[in-house]
């Protein structure tokens, strides 16, 4: 028997605001998703813009977890160490760290995937003890958790509002570090590390294979930890269509999205239609749109008439 469909389908990436997303989406061929929408009723969206430290989807998130939503401060780093198995306790500052290669350009440093990273388990290992000492000295505690994964731990970090990582990824890290005074210690471990990591013997070898250097991190998900955890209301976050769209292959994108219509959406139409409820929320690179499931006055006639929601429309209003 299939996997019972989410009850909260959280959907991210499903829209940009560059004109070459914009024409994809318009290219995009959605039936399932479209007749789904019909059946379903729109909710307020959650508004923002491209400039908020977190992205819709992880708005969405937090709220199906029953959190506060406070940009740059929703605790997905406590939430990670809560489930490796390190309890932390209410209240404590958690952080995620990214080991990351900044790209020098003519004007400004952009942060490249940690994915085109190739880091095995064995290199990240390495740098990470080659770097725990730096943190140490300012009291921060570092957790190993998956090689392009990290954990930090200190007070401060339940106050520092931070840039989500699929805000920075190819972007100016500059435009997101933060303000000054707020970040100083921050800045101040990046450069320490950037200069340890220079002349590493990680790297040497790393470049004698053709791969790309290590040579800093990022920082993201901090805040507190809530009283207590919870389970997110049967909510599950999709990412499928996040590689492509960072690495701004439109066309792998599009074709992300033409499977999803084939074997999520339509199984989720077939469920409902059968008389399981469903929350969908869909994510853009400013906002969020949630449809619920909801008794429809006036039956069937009321439905028929109801407009019909293009695809493409409600995904670029995102």
């Amino acid at each position: 028997m299939g996997q019972v469909p989410p009850r909260h389908l959280i959907l991210a990436f499903a829209s940009a605001t560059s004109e070459a997303a914009l024409h994809t989406l318009g290219t995009l061929q959605l039936p399932h998703l479209e007749a789904l929408l019909a059946r379903l009723h729109a909710q307020a969206p959650d508004e923002g813009d491209e400039y908020s430290l977190n992205p819709p989807h992880e708005r969405a998130w937090a709220r199906a977890c029953g959190w506060e939503v406070q940009d740059g401060l929703i605790p997905l780093a406590a939430q990670a160490a809560h489930a490796a198995g390190l309890a932390p306790p209410p209240g404590s500052g958690w952080a995620l760290v990214s080991p990351a290669h900044w790209h020098a350009g003519t004007e400004q440093f952009s942060l490249l995937n940690p994915a085109d990273l190739a880091l095995d388990e064995a290199s990240s290992r390495a740098a990470f003890e080659a770097v725990r000492p730096l943190f140490e000295e300012d009291g921060i505690r570092l957790h190993w958790c998956t090689p392009l994964q990290w954990l930090a731990e200190h007070e401060s970090l339940a106050h520092l509002p931070t840039a989500s990582l699929d805000r920075v990824i190819g972007r100016n890290v500059d435009l997101w570090l933060g303000p000054p005074q707020a970040a100083r210690r921050l800045r101040r471990l990046q450069a320490e590390v950037q200069m340890l990591l220079h002349s590493h013997p990680l790297n040497q070898a790393r470049d004698a294979q053709g791969l790309l250097p290590l040579n800093s991190f990022w920082l993201s998900g901090t805040g507190s930890a809530p009283p207590q955890w919870g389970t997110p209301n049967a909510a599950q976050c999709v990412e499928t269509l996040r590689a492509p769209l960072l690495a701004e292959d439109w066309a792998a994108w599009a074709e992300a999205w033409h499977a999803l219509d084939a074997t999520l959406f339509k199984p989720l139409l077939a469920e409902h239609k059968a008389g399981a409820p469903l929350t969908l929320t869909l994510c853009g690179e400013r906002h969020a749109q949630t449809w619920l499931t909801q008794a429809a006055r006036g039956g069937l006639w009321r439905r028929w008439w109801a407009a019909k929601p293009a695809a493409a429309t409600v995904l670029m209003a995102l």
